[in-house]
């Protein structure tokens, strides 16, 4: 196994490091290992209360001779998922308005970044027949990436935190407001 630069360490030691809001419980997952020299992934969970609100992943890939497809050295994968209220699937503009979710998340966390690119799809299912008990659902999806331009470990944290947002905003919920910090909750124990 090939030992990972520098650089890649310290983004890793950068995402351990974060603090995330109270609604999200993250986790690494394995990343996947035929994409990039090097990988990470987390999952986040995102509820309040004893709700479930929606998930989501985020994949860091890493190749450090560059790729000419991302437009650099890193690129961040993502996908998120989130029941909503139907009135909003059924409403045309949703899915333009979801992935202005990801764009406005990266610039408010001045997050710097090149060659965005992804879909988002809405969902209404409902049952029929031997399951048409089960509640009518529907659903927004968003899957995108991203090359953050990363010189330095810290420099991945904005684009964590508009990650997060994304995820919230996908579930409904609002964005910190200005100057509050989430609480931070005790550390993880990922594995490496």
């Amino acid at each position: 196994m090939e030992r990972a630069p520098r650089l890649f360490d310290s983004v890793v030691a950068a995402i351990k490091a974060q603090t995330w809001r109270a609604e999200l419980t993250i986790e690494e997952i394995p990343a996947p290992a035929k994409i990039a020299p090097f990988a990470v992934a987390i999952a986040a969970d995102l509820s309040v209360g004893d709700d479930d609100l929606g998930n989501g992943q985020l994949v860091l890939l890493y190749d450090p001779a560059g790729n000419d497809s991302w437009e650099g050295e890193f690129r961040c994968v993502t996908y998120s998922h989130a029941d909503v209220d139907p009135e909003m699937v059924a409403d045309p503009l949703l899915v333009d308005v979801g992935w202005s979710w990801l764009l406005d998340a990266l610039d408010r966390n001045n997050a710097r970044y090149v060659a965005p690119s992804g879909t988002v799809t809405a969902v209404s299912s409902k049952s029929f027949g031997a399951i048409a008990e089960q509640p009518q659902r529907s659903q927004v999806e968003l899957r995108a990436s991203w090359t953050p331009l990363v010189e330095f470990g810290p420099d991945i944290v904005p684009h964590l935190q508009a990650w997060s947002e994304l995820l919230c905003l996908t579930a409904g919920l609002p964005p910190l407001p200005e100057g509050v910090v989430p609480i931070q909750r005790r550390p993880g124990t990922w594995n490496r």
